[in-house]
């Protein structure tokens, strides 16, 4: 009666051991794993001459002062993401707006495109103003 019992016992703990880990959501992923990660704008500004940078503002937006190197892919064209999924998928790729909120949803689109890894300008261009770092007008 004892060994059923044990049996039992043992069955239900490991079961319900299997059931939260099969129903756990995955919150603590590393940094590694994850694919878009914010960048401060010091460290930006110390890659910006060899990465791919994508400014989501609109023409009228970047045509007011964008950061060096930047290329203008709209986040609010309808094409948006045919266009930068003519970008190599395998490269890291750097993206801003005015304050983080656009290159945001920009990034996560980006991510459920494929691309490896996505950096987003924490604060957006806002931020680097406040930095006094250059602005190419």
């Amino acid at each position: 009666m004892i060994s059923k019992l044990s049996k039992i016992f043992f069955i239900l703990t490991l079961g319900i051991a299997f059931s939260n880990c099969a129903q756990s959501t995955d919150k603590s992923v590393t940094a590694k794993e994850k694919k878009v990660l914010l960048i401060s704008p010091e460290e930006l500004q110390a890659r910006i001459d060899t990465i791919v940078l994508i400014d989501v503002r609109t023409p009228q937006e970047y045509n007011s002062g964008h950061l060096k190197n930047a290329v203008n892919i709209d986040y609010f064209d309808a094409d948006f993401v045919n266009k930068v999924n003519k970008l190599d998928k395998n490269k890291d790729v750097y993206i801003y707006c005015k304050s983080g909120n656009r290159s945001g949803k920009a990034a996560d689109k980006l991510e459920k495109s494929g691309f490896i890894k996505v950096y987003d300008l924490q604060g957006g261009i806002t931020n680097w103003n406040k930095k006094n770092l250059e602005i190419i007008n």
